[in-house]
């Protein structure tokens, strides 16, 4: 039974790829903080299949002695800090800490410990930042405009070097947009989401939104780890865009969300006044052609089935709570 140690698996994406891997038959290691009153809600369905370990991405000692302890065969990085932008700029050092110096850290710790154990990180459409070409691929050059962007530049761009000088099997996926019933509340989908379950329960009147022309590239979050552990099956690392190819706007989201439950999202979405953002200079779209042409992925949900699942997550939640 081989080895798997995720870093971040309380999160969506760390949970979904405890989930991929416990059925492929890994032993599942997920790192965590130590903390006196942490809860994991979403591993919590899995959590006598999984060993929790303490470690600290800041010391590098914790991180050697992790490995030294489980002896992984892959290490996933899914262990971020997603602030809003100007909470970036607001908190640069700590942003770069964790997105950036701390995946300095793992490698370290791997090319120590065991130099043959596979690498995964999780990078993001943000390394593109002001793009000069849409869609975004491989190729695309990078050019982040805040601090996050900079720092999962770096933790790029050192899994690049890390392969490339010591021969590693380091390899990087280009996340777009990932969403679940498991994203985060601040997220607009998941802040969309939970509003209409909500308004059809009569427990909120409406929903304010910013722009609702802003559009993105959307995808499941389960599809996507699911991208990432093929990554370490393949014969050779490498790194990929990891996206549907596809954009929605929020005013299709909430078409879909809303409609989803017989509602009209008109009668009670209030936009923000002056939330119109300045158009974006190149549309913000991943080419996937690359990781569905070496690792035959695909992504397996609809945009909207995605957002009806969301909705359909939030009204459980809702009904579960009456109860």
């Amino acid at each position: 039974m081989p080895t798997a140690l995720i870093t971040g698996i309380s999160g969506q994406d760390g949970s979904y790829l405890a989930e991929t891997l416990l059925k492929v038959g890994y032993r599942v290691v997920g790192m965590v903080r130590r903390s006196t009153s942490a809860s994991y809600p979403r591993i919590e369905h899995i959590r006598n299949a999984i060993e929790l370990a303490y470690g600290d991405l800041l010391n590098q000692d914790s991180l050697e002695g992790l490995l030294r302890k489980y002896r992984p065969v892959e290490v996933y990085n899914f262990a971020a800090s997603v602030p809003p932008t100007s909470e970036s700029f607001r908190e640069p050092i700590a942003t770069g800490e964790i997105n950036g110096l701390a995946v300095l850290r793992l490698l370290e710790a791997i090319r120590v410990v065991d130099p043959t154990i596979r690498f995964c990180q999780a990078s993001s459409s943000a390394l593109f930042g002001k793009a000069c070409e849409s869609p975004q691929r491989e190729t695309t050059p990078f050019s982040p405009s805040n601090p996050y962007g900079v720092a999962k530049l770096f933790g790029h761009w050192i899994t690049v070097n890390y392969r490339e000088t010591y021969g590693m099997f380091a390899c990087s996926g280009i996340l777009f947009n990932h969403e679940s019933p498991r994203r985060g509340e601040e997220f607009v989908t998941r802040k969309i989401a939970r509003a209409v379950a909500k308004i059809k329960a009569g427990l909120q009147d409406s929903l304010q939104l910013g722009d609702m022309e802003a559009r993105r590239d959307w995808g499941y979050a389960a599809d996507y780890v699911q991208a990432m552990w093929l990554m370490l099956q393949a014969p050779a690392a490498d790194d990929y865009v990891l996206a549907t190819g596809e954009t929605h706007s929020v005013r299709e989201l909430c078409q879909i969300a809303f409609g989803h439950v017989g509602l009209r999202y008109e009668s009670y979405v209030v936009q923000e006044a002056q939330s119109r953002r300045v158009s974006e200079a190149v549309q913000v779209v991943g080419d996937p052609a690359k990781a569905r042409r070496v690792l035959g992925w695909h992504p397996t949900l609809t945009f909207r089935d995605l957002v009806c699942e969301m909705v359909d997550s939030e009204i459980k939640a809702l009904d579960r709570h009456e109860r």
